[in-house]
């Protein structure tokens, strides 16, 4: 046990935030760690004061002073308005993991009660569409940036296999949907494989997502880490936490190279707030990771026994079901600091080394390719014209800048020459012009400026893509029908 106090930022957050953080900091007291809270304001109480992100510039300098996060249940508006504050401070302090486990808790009753489930999902928490990158493209039609970077899959593939060794589990699930987005879920396959050969002691497997959901729902006791992208680890995250008593009993971490997050993964229950009702469970389980990332091992251990201890004894606060009647959350609380240095009959703590953290590099996140070409450009325009009329304007456009129309698609499936058979239409079109001469000789700027200038006097085109061909493999992919 280290003899100075531990400095961390503490945001008691919204709704039932601030009484299940009071019961985990009191636990954790008693315990016998000391703490430095700094207590500072993020989510609802920001958003009122008019602060767009919903954080503050005190909560961010404190995190930049602490480096450790202790954080309740922030509200985010839904559906429009601010972003999320939770992202937010994810995105600006780059805690690129995700990490929440989920293991059968004693006396907790549900479907898989008995199976032995121990999970871990290591989901990578910055990028894919939650680089939240949107754009509407017409009146009708709302694009998402996907973004995936080879940086960010090794960082998160590299964290995935060191925590493996610290907590000691022996199989890892790499997560995608490569079989339909071949370039961004592809990369995090093809990342992962490189990499797993650098860790021989721990099975490396690949699965498809919806595979994975599937197998979760029927043998989820195959699985040990699952590792994911952002949105597909956010959905089997919530789905694991489902198997195991639900987001009430479900922590998490948000580790970065510099800074750390800790916090529950549940709403904050705005009917029951400061009712004395919460169940505090999923807090104190993520103090308890807490604890052993900043090196309080046993002090995490205790705390965790005393937790599987209450729960063994049949306490229970209101959204448990229980042998005798439900315990407020100070009376859980209470319990739980009074099972202290109790040894849980059950089950036990996992034995857990501190990971080793993929440091934070300084230098642009880039990849060397011996050789690249422009070879083409997808010019996106809105029209509604059928792309019967659409076509032969846009051939014209092209006669003599270089580049020739190649296809006309509409949601990703191709509609010129052929009209797709029974395809709806919106008012976005994605035009594909490919090089007029040798097969990957290049095509310059001033070809595509000028095929913008001429197609501009005929429809409004709204953004572009180059289609770029890096070590003779096409960067791009086809449309549903393009040959």
């Amino acid at each position: 046990m280290t003899s100075s106090a531990i400095k961390l930022t503490v945001l008691p957050g919204d709704g039932i935030g601030p009484e299940v953080v009071s019961s985990a900091l009191k636990i954790i007291s008693a315990a016998g760690v000391r703490l430095e809270p700094d207590v500072q304001v993020a989510g609802a109480q920001a958003f009122q004061r008019g602060v767009e992100s919903g954080v503050p510039a005190d909560t961010i300098a404190s995190v930049e002073r602490t480096r450790l996060v202790l954080k309740g249940p922030l509200e985010t508006p839904i559906g429009f308005g601010n972003k999320s504050a939770n992202v937010t401070l994810r995105k600006f302090f780059e805690t690129f993991a995700n990490v929440r486990p989920v293991r059968e808790l004693p006396g907790v009753k549900t479907p898989y009660a008995g199976r032995h489930i121990d999970i871990v999902v290591v989901r990578e928490n910055v990028e894919d569409l939650y680089a939240g990158i949107e754009h509407m493209e017409t009146p009708a039609v709302a694009q998402c940036l996907k973004i995936i970077t080879r940086p960010g899959c090794e960082k998160i593939t590299r964290f995935a296999f060191e925590y493996a060794m610290a907590e000691g589990r022996h199989k890892i699930h790499c997560a995608t949907k490569s079989n339909i987005m071949k370039f961004t879920e592809g990369l995090v396959q093809h990342t992962f494989e490189d990499i797993s050969k650098e860790y021989a002691s721990i099975e490396a497997r690949h699965i498809l997502v919806d595979n994975a959901a599937h197998q979760l729902a029927m043998h989820p006791e195959q699985f040990d880490i699952i590792l994911t992208t952002n949105m597909n680890g956010d959905i089997l995250s919530d789905l694991t936490s489902g198997l195991t008593g639900g987001l009430g009993f479900a922590p998490s971490a948000n580790i970065g190279s510099d800074v750390a997050m800790f916090e529950a993964v549940h709403g904050s229950a705005p009917d029951i707030a400061g009712k004395n009702l919460a169940n505090p469970t999923a807090l104190i389980l993520s103090a308890i990771m807490l604890l052993r990332h900043v090196g309080e091992g046993n002090a995490a251990s205790e705390i965790e026994h005393a937790v599987l201890v209450t729960l063994e004894s049949g306490v229970r606060t209101g959204d448990m079901e229980g042998p005798r009647a439900a315990s407020s959350t100070t009376e859980f609380t209470d319990a739980i600091i009074s099972n202290l240095g109790k040894k849980s009959q059950l089950a036990k703590p996992r034995e857990f080394e501190r990971i080793n953290v993929p440091p934070a590099s300084k230098e642009v996140g880039h990849v060397n390719v011996t050789s690249r070409a422009v070879v083409g450009v997808d010019v996106f325009i809105e029209s509604l014209e059928y792309p019967a009329q659409i076509g032969p304007v846009l051939q014209r456009h092209a006669k003599g800048t270089g580049v020739d129309l190649k296809v006309i698609s509409n949601r990703g499936t191709a509609v010129w020459p052929e009209l797709g058979h029974g395809t709806s239409l919106v008012d976005a079109y994605q035009c594909r012009f490919v090089g007029s001469g040798a097969v990957g000789a290049d095509v310059t700027d001033a070809q595509i400026l000028d095929l913008l200038q001429r197609i501009s006097n005929s429809y409004r085109w709204v953004h572009i893509e180059k289609l770029q061909r890096f070590d003779g493999k096409d960067g791009f992919s086809k449309a549903q029908g393009e040959s």
